[in-house]
């Protein structure tokens, strides 16, 4: 028989479902997923993730939800600069709309840096840290290895050779410290990005950014010291800030019902999931994440955790099917990448110029980086949007190898050779390029870096002169980016969005549909020809960039048995 006060709690907990008031929450400890990855088994590993489109949807969903009272934001992990602008963009419209935000952490930097996770908890209405814990404001520094000494004494000889002096990738093997052009780069990288945590920091906190900048120089500051400079409202621990809030936004009873952001999202706009009596017109998402490279998207290293590769069939066949799609009216191409093939690049940049050219117009949104052949596959677009944060630019081109035959030679290893052809061993690790292939090696370079310097001249309308003095190889911040014209407007994903809708023409609520977008039979059958969506869908990557390694060492292609779950140790 059912207890009457086990009946009366279930009905009571049904009717808070739907009448208490909503608190959000949002947990960074784990850090934020740019989108589901291509690759099967990481896309199952990152279902529990939390995802940035789901993040950015919910909040915006919130801000029209009279339900919806307050958010809680336990700010931890690791999150890049660029990112945090994105989150802090959302809380602020949140803010706007009368909903109460509240930031707490245990820490903001335990024996370590924590400027960017500060400096996002500070757009928050109010912000919470643990009595032991600090604030980390320390200030922004780059460090950077510098091996060739280390390499003259195991015997190994870089070889590189790049377009131009600021594209400082091969420093680090070909160099012993700075030059002129490397240092001058790095800097103005640290002074934007440290201009932008003050003034964000000092406008969130209501202080002036040269007292932002006295506390950084002290920094880091223990939690009385925080909250006596006015960096923190309180010092609670997590029951207390709770309770607060719940004191604050809670019905006549103090109830609140809480719920996490992603799950709040997918909930409440499950009427948008249902079929409707006749397709909308909407907005294409295509997400190039992580390094580029020719053939389909997968992971880019032998782990999960090492993150998505962007492939150019992938990507290419996703341009296509949001092109031939008659309700897609425009695209949003969502770029977070630092580079690579530069073939596979340009594979990419032509179907961006093709769905211009086809009437769909193309809208870049560039995550925390956006560089090289990152910035390679951007340039087309109609309209680039760029975070203050996002690291992008570096239009350059950088190749060579390391020769090995000297370490060879010390550890007593021998290395014999048969070749049919002069330039057979160039790119062999156990000879240095010969002037020939040195000359094929400068032709490739001055190739491509001429090729990318045009279509950025084209792309983005600049002269040749102009974008000379922009380009080689140099890195730049997105606020210095807007500045010189390599992007066009400083936001997140909702910016680049609501561009999309506009140029487009439709209305401010269209649906925006992730491309491309493959069913589970889709993924298994044959493709039909090179056209068919599941001939470019991701690659399962056993070993990911160990591949060819694994190959050699004669382990099986599927990989490392991986378990899903919760398999890290931290």
């Amino acid at each position: 028989m059912v207890e009457p006060g086990k009946i009366v709690s279930i009905v009571k907990q049904a009717r808070d479902r739907r009448t208490a008031p909503l608190v959000l929450e949002l947990d960074l400890a784990d850090g934020i997923v740019e989108a589901a990855p291509a690759d099967p088994l990481s896309a199952l590993l990152s279902m529990r993730r939390t995802h940035l489109r789901d993040v950015l949807d919910g909040l915006r969903k919130a801000r029209g939800d009279a339900r919806v009272r307050a958010l809680i934001v336990r700010v931890g992990g690791t999150i890049g600069l660029a990112m945090a602008q994105e989150l802090r963009d959302a809380v602020t419209a949140l803010r706007q709309a009368g909903k109460l935000t509240v930031a707490w952490s245990e820490t903001f930097g335990e024996g370590r840096q924590g400027n960017v996770p500060y400096y996002l908890a500070s757009a928050f209405d109010r912000v919470y840290l643990q009595p032991t814990g600090e604030v980390g404001l320390t200030g922004v520094a780059l460090e950077e290895p510098f091996l060739r000494g280390a390499l003259e004494k195991a015997g190994i000889e870089p070889r590189f050779a790049a377009r131009h002096e600021y594209k400082t990738v091969a420093n680090m093997f070909m160099e012993r410290a700075y030059t002129p052009e490397h240092r001058e780069s790095s800097q103005r990288l640290v002074d934007s990005a440290g201009r932008q945590l003050a003034e964000g920091i000092a406008q969130g906190r209501g202080l002036t950014v040269e007292r932002v900048r006295e506390l950084i120089d002290r920094g880091p500051l223990l939690a009385a010291e925080a909250l006596e400079a006015g960096l923190v409202d309180r010092l609670a621990y997590r029951d207390e800030v709770y309770a607060e809030v719940r004191e604050k936004v809670g019905g006549p009873d103090g109830r609140v019902q809480l719920r996490y952001v992603s799950r709040y999202n997918r909930t409440h706009g499950l009427a948008e999931h249902l079929p409707q009596p006749g397709r909308q017109d909407a907005v294409a998402l295509i997400n190039g994440l992580g390094p580029i490279r020719l053939g389909r998207s997968g992971r880019g290293g032998p782990l999960p955790s090492q993150g998505p590769a962007m492939g150019s069939d992938t990507i290419g066949a996703a341009f296509r099917a949001a092109v031939r799609d008659e309700r897609i009216k425009a695209i949003v191409f969502r770029v977070n990448s630092p580079g690579g093939s530069a073939v596979a690049s340009d594979a990419i940049w032509r179907e961006v110029v093709l769905a211009r050219r086809a009437g769909k117009p193309v809208i870049v949104s560039m995550g925390d980086v956006a560089a090289s052949g990152g910035y390679y596959v951007a340039m087309a677009a109609d309209v680039i949007v760029a975070q203050p944060g996002t690291i992008t630019g570096s239009i350059g081109v950088v190749t060579g190898k390391a020769v090995l035959s000297g370490l060879l030679e010390r550890i007593g290893v021998g290395m014999g050779s048969v070749t049919d052809g002069e330039h057979a061993l160039m790119y062999s690790a156990i000879k240095d390029f010969s002037p020939s292939e040195w000359e094929r090696i400068n032709a490739s370079l001055d190739h491509i870096y001429e090729n990318f310097t045009a279509k950025v001249a084209e792309g983005r309308g600049l002269s040749r002169r102009r974008v000379e003095e922009l380009a080689r190889g140099r890195v730049w911040t997105g606020a210095d980016a807007k500045e010189h014209g390599l992007v066009d407007e400083l936001g997140g994903l909702e910016l680049a969005l609501e561009l999309a809708r506009k140029k487009a023409g439709l209305p401010a609520d269209a649906p925006v549909r992730t491309f491309p977008h493959l069913g589970p039979l889709e993924r298994l059958r044959p493709a039909e020809s090179s056209e068919d969506r599941a001939a470019a869908s991701a690659r399962f990557d056993g070993w990911g960039s160990l591949a060819s390694l694994a190959a050699r060492l004669g382990l099986p292609a599927a990989g490392p048995l991986t378990l899903p779950g919760s398999w890290e140790i931290r």
